[in-house]
């Protein structure tokens, strides 16, 4: 046999020593592999061990024969066992192939070994993997991906052993970069205490770049076995002593049962006698007292019971289910102590307790029925015996004999309501005779006491109705002596109140103090007035009548000798106060003319300045609203250049100043007002204050607008904008400010961007792009652009050309890898030139283009102003086609013009004339753009000859070319003479 290969010698003394540990249990072992299963005999006895099966009986021939057919039997057994044995047969064995019995040896190990593992339905090795995955994922530096590299440091090996074993490993000991000693250590550990039999080399694992995986599947799968059958064992154990215990639980349960039941029966047992018992009582406080114990019977002592009875059956339905569960027999409690027997108990209880209830509840009730009655038939009595008191000795009185007719009917009137009164209590009394009826009824013990009294309050009774009739008469009586002369006195006093009021409301008003404002006001005051003096003479009447019926009633007393008590009843206004009013009002009607006249003449001064005032602010106002309005529209259309537009302004400020006089004025009106204390004028809308404002707002508008055109001028000349720029600037923004405010929204600054050409649509690019504009233009995040922000803005964008790196760099970014080489040209008088060449494949650099002399600007149309987009120019041109390579009359010098194509000039060269796209023709920058020949990879460009570019080698080829060269020159300044 031939040398063995390494990987063969790693896999050997593994697999060696793997089934020297399952052929030990037979009292036997292998030295060479690939020798000692040569004769079959060893083989079928590997397989009895780790099966736990019997195998033929092996023929025990020393013949060729004899081995390859016990071999034959050992494959045959392991095909039974659903395993595929592809290309191995039993000659390969019997001859001494190593390969094809290491080959056989990992099918057993596969099928015996590791097969059976599964962890969450995956495959074998799958399983093993998880499985050990799961087991040193608490482990630091353990990362269990593979059954190779992963365990070279040796740490997964002993996170293995501590996680089932942590008593035979001290892992935070152990360094990740000392693997042999970990591997050294785990492979001891395993053999001296695990009985898993060194299988690996440290060495070989820690020298190989990728260990042998069956290798390393074989070992790891001893200790997955290992502790698999620990595990069972620890369940087996675990399984009993849950037999144990729940046996143990059960006799608890019973025992708490018997116990509780014992204790519940003999609690109902004591409690329903006391709850029949129906012996009453004699008073009520002592059957209050019974209720308060059924009370408390009910609410402290009875809901442990029915909480102990409800856990009793809680208990025995528990414990019935546990028995079921373990297939005992079910629980049968002591005679009298079922559940049953329990329930019939307490039905009993409850029905005593609602019949105790109830005959306690009926007795109370009649108890307090029968004190009610006695206490609501002395509480009436008492009240009854209370109003009583007096009565009497009031109705036998004589006061009407000396009394005035006013007092007469006062005593009439509080004779009705005695009388009211009285007819009111003749309920109470039937009441009171009600109780007493009801209570000699039900026998109450103090009967006679209670008749007694309803007797003396019945008598009583009947005297003051009698009373009460003979005192009505005799106030009827005297009322009608005194009639005549009442009806007198009340006449008076219903005319002379009025009157009195009257004279008073006019004393009040002709004293009164009046601030007006108005000259109508003041009239209407004066108007009110005249009106009050035309009706004195009525009134002095009237004061005529109301005496003279005075004088009446004091005649008929006379007449008839009844002497007068006193004044008129029915009013305190006597003549003497009448006479004296009336003088009063007479004395204060000039008084009130003279105030009305001077108030008149004041308020007629106080108009003249309102009107005076009025016509000025008119016209002043008008002018303001006006001027403010133009200057908006100035501020909006702005036509002409930006110097024409700060003359036109400072003009328009020069004239606004010029009206400050008018203003002036207006002040010093309005200073005579505030000194007249003049609040309101109807002769106009506006106000000092509204005009101050507005004059402010005036000068402030036109002060800004001049210095917005300003800035304008000093942006426009330090960024090199043009006119027409800063026009199409200013025309964009104002389409985009509807409502002509002088700022811009962000919706309303993206839709202006987009018009300029920017590419800030709804996407996540654009969003980004936008966000970062309005970064540089609203940097306070105000959320509006102003015009200033926005042409400072635009500025930085139309020339931010500095370099001659920068704008190579710009075109590497517009034309991605077709850039293939780029420089600058070199400097002129007039210009310096940028070059690229744009290709494929690449090509050799070509030379760059000659400078450009002073004189070749004097008429070059690339200098003309293009309106179009410098950034859309260049895209424009790398993505153009090349064209057809054409002839034309070759322009001179001085005569070069344009092409008839817009973006085109031509030029020449020897052999014809070529087209060639004309980029930005702003300046600066301008540029142009060229094919290039495909043979020479050099520029042949058509160039007017006032440009002077020398044209390359082979331009008179008329093939469409494959490059194209893009010259972009850019300037400082283009002298212009």
């Amino acid at each position: 046999m031939g040398q063995i290969p390494p990987w063969v010698s790693s896999v050997l003394a593994t697999f060696t020593a793997w089934c020297n540990s399952h052929l030990r249990k037979a009292g036997t072992q292998i030295e060479n592999i690939d020798e000692d299963f040569r004769d079959g005999l060893k083989l079928m006895l590997l397989l009895e061990v780790i099966s736990g099966e019997r195998l033929p009986k092996p023929e025990r021939g020393k013949m060729r024969v004899h081995k390859i057919n016990n071999v034959n039997k050992a494959l045959d057994f392991i095909a039974s066992k659903g395993v595929k044995l592809v290309s191995i047969g039993a000659e390969e064995i019997v001859d001494g192939n190593a390969k094809m019995t290491l080959g056989m040896i990992w099918t057993i190990i596969l099928r015996f070994a590791i097969q059976d593992i599964s962890v969450e339905e995956t495959s074998a090795k799958e399983g093993l993997l998880l499985w050990c995955q799961r087991k040193t994922a608490p482990y630091k530096n353990v990362n269990v991906q593979n059954f190779h590299i992963s365990w070279k440091d040796g740490l997964a090996f002993n996170a293995l052993i501590h996680r089932h074993r942590p008593e035979l490993i001290e892992y935070d000991k152990l360094r990740k970069d000392d693997p042999v000693t970990n591997l050294n250590n785990a492979f001891e550990v395993a053999e001296k205490y695990l009985d898993i039999p060194k299988m690996l080399d440290a060495e070989d694992i820690v020298g190989t770049l990728r260990p042998d995986e069956k290798a390393i599947m074989t070992y790891v799968s001893c200790f997955y076995h290992a502790f698999s059958g620990a595990q069972k064992a620890e369940t087996a154990a675990n399984r009993i002593c849950k037999v144990l215990a729940v046996n143990q639980e059960n006799e608890h349960l019973m025992e708490d049962y018997e116990k509780l039941a014992s204790d519940l029966l003999e609690w109902i047992k004591r409690t329903i006698p006391w709850l029949e018992d129906r012996s009453p009582q004699k008073t009520i406080q002592e059957m209050q007292q019974k209720l308060e114990d059924f009370r408390d019977y009910r609410r402290i002592h009875k809901p442990p019971k029915v909480q102990e009875k409800c856990q009793l059956e809680i208990n025995f339905n528990t414990l019935q289910t546990k028995l079921r569960l373990s297939n005992r027999p079910a629980f049968m409690p002591s005679e009298g102590k079922m559940v049953s027997d329990i329930n019939n108990s307490w039905q009993h209880l409850e029905q005593a307790e609602k019949g105790y209830e109830e005959w306690l509840l009926n007795e109370i009730r009649r108890l307090e029925r029968l004190d009610h009655l006695a206490e609501k038939f002395r509480q009436k009595a008492s009240i009854h015996e209370a109003w009583t008191e007096g009565k009497e000795a009031m109705l036998k009185q004589k006061d009407y004999e000396t009394a005035t007719l006013s007092d007469i009917k006062a005593l009439i009137r509080k004779h009705e309501a005695f009388e009211s009164d009285l007819a009111a209590h003749q309920d109470r009394v039937e009441q009171i005779a009600a109780i007493a009826q009801e209570l000699n009824e039900l026998d109450y013990y103090d009967s006679p006491s209670v008749n007694a009294r309803c007797q003396k309050i019945c008598d009583q009774w009947d005297v003051l109705g009698s009373l009460t009739h003979s005192r009505r008469e005799a106030l009827e009586k005297t009322e009608k002596q005194l009639e005549m002369i009442d009806e007198l006195h009340l006449e008076y006093a219903k005319r002379a109140a009025p009157f009195n009021n009257w004279m008073e409301s006019a004393m009040e008003d002709l004293q009164d103090m009046f601030i007006v404002h108005t000259i109508e006001e003041i009239e209407g005051l004066i108007a009110a007035h005249d009106q009050f003096k035309s009706t004195l003479p009525d009134a002095d009447k009237e004061r005529e009548a109301i005496l003279g019926i005075q004088r009446e009633a004091q005649r008929i007393a006379d007449f008839n000798s009844i002497k007068l008590s006193g004044n008129n009843p029915y009013t305190s206004v006597t003549p003497q106060i009448i006479n004296s009013k009336w003088e009063r009002v007479q004395q204060l009607v000039p008084k009130r003319d003279h105030a009305l006249l001077d108030e008149q003449s004041k308020q007629q001064s106080n108009e003249h300045l309102r009107r005076q005032f009025a016509s000025q602010a008119n016209i002043v106002g008008p002018w303001i609203q006006t001027k403010m309005e133009e200057i908006g529209r100035i501020s909006i259309e702005m036509n002409g250049t930006l110097e024409d537009q700060l003359n036109h302004l400072k003009q328009y400020e020069q004239s606004i100043v010029d009206y400050k006089p008018n203003i002036d004025l207006l002040e010093q009106q309005h200073q005579l007002i505030q000194e007249a204390l003049i609040f309101d004028n109807k002769h106009t809308n506006y106000t000092m204050e509204h005009i101050r404002v507005g004059w402010e707002q005036l000068l402030t508008t036109i002060a800004r607008t001049i210095n917005e055109v300003e800035n304008q001028i000093l942006t426009r000349d330090a960024k090199g904008i043009s006119q027409e720029q800063m026009q199409e600037f200013r025309a964009s923004f104002n389409h985009f400010d509807k409502d002509h405010g002088g700022a811009l929204g962000p919706e309303e600054f993206k839709a202006c961007l987009i018009s300029l050409g920017y590419d800030v649509e709804n996407d996540r690019q654009g969003d980004a792009e936008f966000n970062r504009i309005m970064s540089v233009v609203d940097p306070n995040n105000s959320g509006i652009v102003t015009f200033q922000a926005f042409i400072d803005f635009m500025s930085r964008e139309t020339t931010d050309t500095d370099t001659a790196d920068q704008v190579i760099a710009s075109f590497k970014v517009l034309a991605g890898d077709k850039v293939r080489h780029g420089g600058v040209a070199g400097d002129g008088d007039c210009a310096r030139g940028l070059w690229m060449l744009i290709s494929s494949p690449p090509p050799p650099p070509p030379p760059p283009p000659t400078s450009l002399p002073r004189s070749c600007c004097e008429s070059c149309p690339l200098t003309r102003q293009s309106t179009a987009s410098p950034a859309w120019l260049l895209t424009r041109a790398l993505t153009l086609s090349p064209e057809p390579w054409t002839t034309s009359p070759s322009p001179q010098h001085s005569t070069a013009r344009a092409t008839s194509e817009p973006g085109h000039h031509g030029g020449s060269s020897t052999g014809g004339t070529k087209r060639w796209r004309f980029l930005a023709g702003a300046k600066p920058p301008f540029g142009f753009f060229f094919p290039c020949s495909a043979s020479t990879h050099t520029p042949t460009p058509a160039v007017p000859s006032v440009c002077r570019v020398s044209p390359g080698r082979g331009s008179q080829k008329k093939t469409q070319p494959p490059h194209h060269l893009v010259i972009v020159y850019y300037t400082d300044h283009i002298p212009m003479q």
